[in-house]
């Protein structure tokens, strides 16, 4: 008796200190927003309507200099839970898997289930559903309904509001659609009020919880209820002044936007007319204030549950887009409006409404949400936490940050992007091109080649050069 005792009262001490240590670890919140550019309220972008995501903004961190380390969804989202970088060999498209390309590497969720944590998944967090074996509590979970790939939700034939348009060969459907319908009526809708349901289920929880909530828009195609597309006048949307190809720039950085000219109303080829191109503008801005509304759904209901305060936030968008700048739309190549990207942080007991121009990566990502959870960091991060920003903006910080595609390397510093592409065979520079971005923040002008430019383009060719050679030298057991 006096045994069953001991070892009861034990167990009671035992659960109860456990409980006490969970309580003490802060929860995460970790939101993935798809195509969203850095043009939103809290960025200057006055013309856009984001007061979610600006209140967010005032509560917490704002990165000016934020850069995805790929611009394509499925290998920029591989990368940022690996905290791996793309390279030649792996994270290469948007069809690209964690588990297949580096197997055996602790994802960020997983690594939080290991440490105590309940981890659920909402929407699009990894590329492909089932990705990332062993991250996740709980099976994935995303909206049923008609779908076509991630994207193309195609509504009923009575519930959709186009216009007729002249039709390309896409396989898509349609670019853009404006029903007179409520939020839910679309997947993002839906992921905001399953990330609600999981928030009130969390609190009734001892156990800390990382929630990861994928919301799909802004990404194509431009699908939103009319009361988001309302917001905007569209006859004040202009298009950008940039619509060019910047001056000496090679080839190698332009390409044929074929994600877009999948949908059935754009051309396969050539320009498209300039009123479409200014409801595509118009459909994208929709989008943004569609899933800021749900965004503000999901951190309204954390602040009502109380679960606010000691809850870290995270939100990113995992690439940029192009609107026209350049005369390219999409992502998928090595300019500016592609890799420079969104990212706020709200972290337990940090100074709030404050903004930093400090340079950061998306490998940083992991271990900076392992330090604000006291958590250790796996061996394989190839990133560095940016938790001291979070205290002193001002600090000097990297004096470079990395990004790729395809062939392209570029390297981004506080003044200048440069860029080169490489041979498949020998990884030789074929070709390059730099741009100010003091001076030219819209890089218009391939500086690369000018003569007083030698010896900074020889400078940055060497950084580039030394980084893949470290980056490629990490093996997973």
């Amino acid at each position: 008796m006096k045994k069953f005792l001991f070892i009861s009262v034990f167990s009671f001490v035992f659960l109860s200190v456990l409980y006490a240590e969970n309580d003490k670890k802060p929860n995460v919140l970790f939101i993935a927003v798809d195509d969203l550019r850095p043009e939103l309220g809290c960025y200057g972008q006055t013309h856009i309507k984001s007061p979610n995501i600006d209140k967010l903004a005032e509560s917490g961190l704002t990165f000016n200099r934020a850069y995805c380390n790929i611009p394509v969804c499925g290998a920029s989202r591989a990368s940022i839970l690996s905290g791996i970088r793309p390279n030649r060999n792996r994270f290469l498209n948007y069809d690209c898997r964690l588990d297949k390309d580096v197997p055996g590497a602790v994802s960020l969720p997983m690594h939080f289930k290991n440490n105590g944590y309940t981890t659920v998944s909402l929407g699009k967090i990894f590329h492909h559903i089932d990705d990332g074996k062993g991250s996740w509590s709980q099976t994935p979970w995303f909206p049923q309904g008609d779908w076509k790939g991630w994207q193309a939700y195609v509504l009923p034939e009575s519930h959709r509001q186009i216009e007729d348009r002249a039709s390309g060969g896409g396989i898509n459907g349609p670019s853009f659609e404006a029903p007179d319908a409520p939020d839910h009526i679309y997947p993002d809708g839906m992921i905001a009020d399953e990330a609600v349901r999981q928030l009130r289920d969390f609190k009734k929880s001892e156990y800390p919880f990382f929630l990861a909530v994928g919301f799909l828009k802004p990404h194509l195609p431009f699908n939103a209820p009319k009361k988001y597309w309302d917001l905007y006048d569209f006859n004040s949307i202009k298009l950008p002044e940039n619509m060019q190809k910047p001056k000496d720039a090679p080839d190698d950085c332009m390409h044929n936007f074929g994600e877009l000219r999948n949908y059935t109303d754009v051309p396969d080829n050539g320009p498209m007319e300039e009123e479409f191109m200014r409801k595509l503008i118009h459909g994208y801005y929709a989008c943004v204030s569609y899933t800021d509304a749900q965004i503000g759904k999901v951190l309204n209901e954390l602040e009502k549950l109380g679960l606010a305060e000691n809850t870290i936030v995270i939100l990113w968008g995992d690439h940029g887009w192009h609107l026209g700048e350049h005369d390219l739309w999409c992502k998928h190549c090595n300019f500016e409006k592609v890799l420079r990207t969104p990212v706020l942080l709200k972290a337990p007991g940090k100074p709030r409404n404050i903004k930093t121009d400090a340079l950061i990566e998306y490998v940083d990502v992991y271990p900076t949400l392992c330090e604000l959870a006291g958590l250790s960091k796996p061996f394989h991060l190839q990133g560095k936490s940016f938790v001291p920003l979070a205290e002193n903006p001002n600090l000097t910080w990297k004096t470079e940050v990395y990004c790729r595609w395809i062939r392209g390397e570029t390297v981004v510093t506080q003044t200048h992007t440069y860029t080169e592409w490489l041979g498949d065979r020998d990884g030789n520079a074929y070709s390059r091109m730099m741009y100010d971005l003091k001076n030219d923040p819209e890089e218009t002008v391939n500086i690369s080649e000018k003569p007083e430019n030698k010896m900074l383009v020889q400078q940055l060719s060497e950084k580039l050069k030394k980084h893949i050679s470290e980056r490629d030298r990490l093996t997973i057991p």
